[in-house]
């Protein structure tokens, strides 16, 4: 399996010149400047051109799979949404209706987009329902966005029937997920497909524009970092919800519904969420951590049976090291009623760079006017991915977002064992998170919250 910590200079520029295909995107530059002071809407101002349908399957109708499907049916022309998959009901009803009701809207019709989708192509209640979205011939362009514990599977799926994908970040929760996701990439670039991640950044005019000149230099050798995602609590579930949806509650479905609580389908909030600002550290370095120590704790979530409140974490802080002795600082929180920052700064030999603000030694590298003329990044991921499809150029950021979702993990084994843990161990861990088969009648037994100093992982 993939070693990688030691990743050689010729390396190390493939790695930067993968994240720049947003970077060399025209659409990414539209939002510079208007020469008669007009533009379009700000998710229509740029679209990928081509008469090929992209005939999408989304699988995963909750807020990010609803989120996706609007953003992809205003990225691009002759897009059609064909079917969908939930293992809920409510969820594929109610994006069904959101969907046919948003296909009637003046701007969805100018770009000659739309919906068709008959019950034939509507699958719920199906643990493996998600196969037959992407063995679909009517489909050849896959949105994955249910909770991320799937993705590895769902994305070997993928790629195995062909088929174009868009992936929600993070790709996985654990070692043996991320070696299958890293397998995916390689087969994928094999038959020449194009895989694009729900890491928006790289996508947004801002930051791109901000790591071009960091790239080139702006701030010098980059010394260390400091990433941060910390906020309020964030939403809990309840097995009423269930019931009241005519759902009948057994343990799986209770934890699929709940499921940012669990460490197999959400690989905790330092994976699920804090990627993107991990994601960005990588971005700019270059290259992934080489070890991290870290710490974190559960201290204000719900306490009782982990199979009903769950065992992740309140807060992680983290130090990885990166080659040449590059520390990034990480702390992530979701803890009410405390400071919040969702931000990424970087100090260099020649300066500094608030990443998250577009700001090099004090000075925007984009005005607020521009920032606010350029393409919503969640509709600009799909734009870009869509144009290298109908180019010819298929571009295929899998890699990036494995590594950083790694990042994420490897820091979160280091919290929950109290141990240094090196990206080796990260990567080749046979940690499985995943239970080997999946029944709605299944016991399942969570682990407890996890002990630093007493909890074994490896």
């Amino acid at each position: 399996m993939m070693n990688q910590s030691n990743q050689s200079g010729s390396s190390r520029r493939e790695f930067l010149k993968t994240t720049a295909v947003a970077a060399a995107s025209g659409a990414l530059t539209a939002g510079l400047g208007f020469a008669d002071g007009q533009r379009e809407s700000r998710t229509s101002a740029v679209h990928a051109g081509g008469s090929d349908t992209i005939k999408v399957g989304v699988i995963g109708c909750g807020g990010r799979g609803s989120g996706a499907a609007d953003n992809v049916l205003h990225s691009a022309r002759n897009v059609k949404i064909v079917a969908l998959a939930d293992v809920f009901k409510f969820r594929l009803d109610g994006l069904r209706q959101r969907l046919n009701e948003l296909a009637q809207s003046e701007e969805i019709r100018k770009l000659g987009n739309g919906v068709d989708l008959p019950d034939s192509r509507c699958h719920h209640g199906d643990l493996e329902g998600f196969k037959k979205v992407i063995n679909d011939p009517e489909v050849n362009y896959v949105i994955l966005a249910t909770p991320p514990g799937f993705r590895p599977m769902m994305l070997e799926e993928a790629v195995k029937a062909g088929k174009n994908i868009f992936t929600e970040k993070p790709v996985g929760v654990d070692g043996p997920g991320i070696r299958k996701v890293l397998q995916a990439y390689e087969d994928a670039k094999k038959k020449g497909l194009a895989i694009g991640a729900g890491t928006q950044r790289r996508h947004q005019l801002g930051y791109v524009e901000t790591m071009k000149r960091i790239h080139d230099g702006a701030i010098g050798k980059i010394t260390a970092a400091q990433v941060y995602w910390n906020q309020g609590n964030i939403w809990f579930r309840h097995d009423q919800d269930l019931i009241d949806n005519g759902i009948k509650v057994t343990p799986l479905a209770s934890q699929l519904w709940n499921w940012y609580h669990f460490v197999w389908l959400c690989g905790d909030h330092i994976c699920e969420q804090h990627v993107h600002n991990l994601d960005v550290a990588n971005w700019a370095i270059g290259h992934h951590p080489l070890h991290a120590v870290g710490m974190g704790a559960r201290v204000e979530r719900p306490h009782g049976d982990p199979n009903k409140v769950g065992h992740i974490y309140d807060f992680f802080a983290i130090d990885y090291e990166y080659p040449d002795g590059v520390h990034v600082l990480s702390q992530c929180r979701q803890i009410e009623h405390c400071a919040d920052s969702v931000s990424e700064h970087l100090n260099g030999t020649k300066g500094t760079c608030q990443a998250d603000r577009y700001e090099i030694n004090g000075k925007r590298i984009i005005t607020r006017a521009q920032d606010k003329a350029s393409t919503d990044p969640y509709v600009q991921e799909h734009t870009d991915l869509i144009a290298s499809i109908r180019a010819g150029k298929p571009e295929n950021e899998l890699k990036n977002v494995a590594y950083s979702t790694l990042t994420a993990i490897l820091g979160r084994l280091s919290a929950y064992t109290g141990k240094k843990v090196t990206w080796e161990q990260a990567l080749n861990s046979q940690y499985n998170t995943m239970p080997e088969s999946l029944a709605w009648d299944m016991v399942l037994q969570t682990p407890p919250v996890a002990l630093p100093g007493k909890t074994r992982l490896f």
